[in-house]
């Protein structure tokens, strides 16, 4: 986005000021930054549920008898392995391994997939997958204005949601979905999510957000429903260890040395930036992400160097203080040769080496449902 086009807003943007929310600019949105504080939003997700407006998140549609094979060759996980009413979380890549994006794949069915893509990436993804096209019989379509998501996440999402749900969501198994109706409106209920608890993400038409939102939050009042702004999503996804793009990944650097290997799949036919990170792979990685946990004050933040035997090993790629465990944590990008668990480093803080510990996120148990 250029830098003076104007912010969008979410179709709950008025809902977020009535509750009280502090809003800040985000990947060219006004998002809610927090309601009560991060503290507290992240300790009723992990304790509770919580509710977040991810409307900002961009969503693109495939359908056409070429759907999966477009698919398949951009993206670097291996689309045959899914069924109808699976989700798939994989990355697109530049042809020098670079990451285009990383996505969740909806498979309604082999000639119908929907993607859930990154807020700032919305419009790259969209044309990039358009120029891929070529002759294949499919049809591209952008539907991030006309789609609102929201996210339901902790032990008494289930609950909360099943009473106003038409369809048994103990049925939706992790990493899939089903259509229903919340309240007689028509939603796509996934069961996935950013913060290692268990919860749904919805999808349904951006006009309809705001009535959905306000029954979700009405039937909430007795599980203890607490609305949670991007402050507390950020701590909640660093306490799993989860990758943000910009951060863990971008289009300069590898997805290999993000630790992202388990979604790409090296050995398929072809996927675009296949041969670069066959390469990558077979000359060693200098570097690696781990996960960092401070061993005394201190909050480490992106960028912040990491050092080793008085060397800079690496930087912090996000880092922020983790209101489950009390203490600091990051994920960092640094030199394989110190990146064992339990290797002890430093963290550069305003000049003040702070000792840490590599350690293998998560950091805290995830409660999601498996199986």
């Amino acid at each position: 986005m250029p830098p003076d086009s104007p912010l969008k807003t979410t179709p709950l943007f008025d809902l977020h000021r009535q509750l009280g929310a502090k809003i800040v600019p985000f990947a060219g949105w006004n998002m809610p930054i927090q309601y009560q504080g991060v503290i507290q939003e992240h300790l009723a997700v992990r304790d509770g549920v919580g509710l977040f407006d991810v409307s900002h998140m961009g969503e693109i549609e495939i359908t056409g008898d070429d759907a999966e094979a477009l698919l398949q060759r951009l993206i670097t996980n291996d689309i045959r392995r899914m069924s109808d009413h699976s989700i798939l979380y994989t990355l697109m890549c530049y042809e020098d391994g670079g990451v285009v994006d990383d996505l969740l794949v909806h498979r309604f069915s082999q000639n119908h997939y929907f993607l859930c893509v990154n807020a700032s990436n919305a419009d790259k993804d969209f044309q990039w997958i358009s120029s891929h096209a070529g002759s294949c019989k499919s049809e591209i379509r952008n539907l991030s204005d006309e789609t609102a998501q929201l996210a339901v996440q902790g032990k008494r999402a289930e609950p909360l949601l099943q009473g106003l749900c038409d369809v048994p969501l103990n049925n939706i198994q992790y990493y899939h979905f089903k259509t229903g109706k919340i309240q007689q409106i028509d939603c796509v209920i996934a069961r996935t999510g950013y913060t290692g608890e268990d919860g749904f993400e919805i999808y349904l038409a951006a006009a309809r957000a705001g009535e959905v939102c306000r029954k979700i939050l009405q039937a909430g009042e007795t599980y203890g429903l607490q609305p949670v702004g991007l402050g507390a999503r950020d701590t909640l996804r660093l306490e799993m260890g989860y990758a943000l793009y910009g951060h863990e990944i971008d289009a300069q650097s590898s997805p290999l040395e993000a630790g992202l290997g388990w979604v790409i799949k090296l050995n398929k036919d072809f996927f675009i930036g296949r041969e670069a990170l066959r390469k990558q792979k077979a000359a060693g990685l200098a570097k690696k992400s781990v996960g960092l946990k401070l061993l005394e004050r201190g909050v480490p933040r992106e960028h912040y160097r990491v050092m080793h035997n008085g060397r800079c090993a690496g930087g912090i790629t996000s880092g922020t203080y983790s209101p489950s465990l009390q203490t600091g944590i990051a994920l960092a990008r640094i030199a394989v040769d110190c990146a064992a668990p339990g290797t002890e480093v430093q963290v550069e803080i305003r000049n003040r080496l702070v000792p840490a510990v590599v350690t293998p996120p998560p950091f805290v148990p995830s409660h999601v449902k498996k199986s």
